[in-house]
């Protein structure tokens, strides 16, 4: 079942619809910041820590 809110009826789009433009946003800026160089935050969810992952495949555990 879908459930329009306010939004959704102003902009023509549903939760769902919205929710996969925002992952693919966010792989797209995850292959830009790639290619720059730039390391890419993440989560894991193993050792319950942040860390930053660089393009050449090293993690920096950050925090605590």
């Amino acid at each position: 079942m879908t459930i329009l809110n306010e939004l959704d009826s102003t902009c023509g789009l549903s939760d769902e619809e919205l929710t996969v433009r925002f992952r693919e946003s966010i792989r797209i800026d995850n292959e830009v910041r790639k290619i720059k160089g730039l390391p890419i935050a993440g989560y894991d969810d193993k050792t319950q820590k942040a860390y930053l992952e660089y393009p050449d495949g090293r993690r920096e555990y950050v925090g605590k």
